[in-house]
């Protein structure tokens, strides 16, 4: 099967971009076909120029994440775990897709990246074990994917995290160490660690084979919808998804979405520039996307490459909330939910190839049932 397989190149032009004016029928979300037109996404973005290898700058020896590094770590997950869903959805009218990556085994995209990361490693840095810093759901993907290649992992996690997220992360057998937030630098406790026990930091989303591992759930997406996205919303803590999709998708609109006061990410795009959060940045529902500040790696992926960042109130994030669960059946944190508030509350543009990024479900009980209460 070459690359002009009739079932992935319907819809598209000789260029690999999505033909709007002749749009192929739904996809077909079966086993067989999806392995099929997956096959067909790696033969077909391996052979074309289109496949995004961006230039950032970053010192020489450092390791710069690729498009065909994405294609890499999409056959690695593929080999291990199935598909999330690509489920319709109409908003305002329009009908649009949403990746349901809440049904990951650890309820968030996260597994991707720490997998890609931690199958990475060498002997001896498996030996000498993870250590990673995360409010909960990249915890319980290095935790996951520690457990199942036999590498201790240590991750380092504010007081204030849900308290789901630091029993699911326990229960997969790392180890847990908290830090106050605000008040502590996580990234410095997490350096004196290992500074002190040894073994390799696996960064939440300024690590190059974890940008590449979250990428993957571009080809996914192309493979489900047989065509390019027009646009994909991500939601965005420090913008490790948006910059690996970008690198996936690379014809394909990107649309960053971010709590308001702590659009870090936007701001920093629109700057040029790093952006640290205010000292007095306000509160926030969504606790898996509060980091103080991006990394210099993230924002040259992003950087002219994304949409322009868009921030939502936590209003709107559980309008969201109630929507995923009325309408879709899907429990959806705060975090994971706020790329659906920007399209809900008419932020990001929608149309019937938007596919709207779902990304994490470890939702609080109490504060999930208050939500969906309130709009009873």
């Amino acid at each position: 099967m070459g690359t002009n397989d009739p079932h992935f190149l319907q819809g598209y032009d000789q260029a690999g971009r999505n033909d709007v004016r002749d749009r192929p029928h739904p996809p077909d979300f079966s086993l067989p076909s999806f392995r099929h037109r997956v096959a067909a996404v790696f033969l077909f973005l391996d052979s074309v120029t289109c496949v995004s290898n961006r230039q950032v700058d970053a010192p020489m020896t450092e390791r710069i994440p690729s498009g065909h590094g994405v294609i890499a770590a999409a056959k690695a997950f593929a080999a291990i775990l199935p598909p999330t869903p690509l489920l319709p959805v109409e908003i305002a009218g329009v009908r649009a897709w949403v990746k349901a990556e809440v049904l990951q085994p650890i309820g968030s995209f996260k597994i991707r990246g720490a997998w890609w990361r931690l199958v990475n490693l060498s002997e001896a840095e498996r030996a000498a074990g993870v250590v990673a810093v995360s409010s909960g759901n990249h915890a319980q993907g290095v935790a996951w994917a520690g457990r199942r290649l036999g590498v201790g992992a240590t991750i380092v996690m504010p007081h204030d995290a849900p308290e789901v997220k630091l029993v699911n992360t326990r229960a997969l057998g790392a180890e847990i160490v908290l830090y106050q937030r605000p008040g502590e630098d996580r990234d410095a406790v997490a350096a004196g660690l290992i500074a002190e026990r040894g073994g390799t930091l696996v960064h939440a989303f300024g690590d190059p084979w974890v940008i590449e591992g979250q990428g993957s759930a571009a080809i996914e997406i192309a493979a489900q919808l047989g065509r390019a996205p027009s646009r994909i919303v991500a939601c965005c803590g420090g913008g490790g998804l948006a910059a690996g999709l970008g690198l996936g998708a690379p014809d394909s609109a990107i649309h960053p979405v971010e709590p308001v006061g702590w659009d870090m990410v936007g701001q920093a795009m629109a700057a040029g520039e790093l952006v640290h959060a205010a000292p007095d940045a306000p509160k926030t529902i969504c606790d898996a996307l509060q980091p103080n500040v991006t990394k210099q790696l993230n924002l040259g992926l992003l950087q002219g490459r994304a949409e322009p960042g868009v921030a939502v109130t936590d209003d709107e994030v559980r309008t969201a909330q109630r929507f995923a669960f009325n309408t879709l059946r899907l429990v959806v944190e705060p975090g994971g939910a706020v790329a659906l508030a920007a399209a809900l509350a008419g932020k990001v543009p929608v149309d019937e190839d938007t596919v709207i990024m779902l990304t994490g479900g470890n939702a609080d009980p109490v504060a999930f049932a208050a939500t969906i209460a309130a709009g009873v």
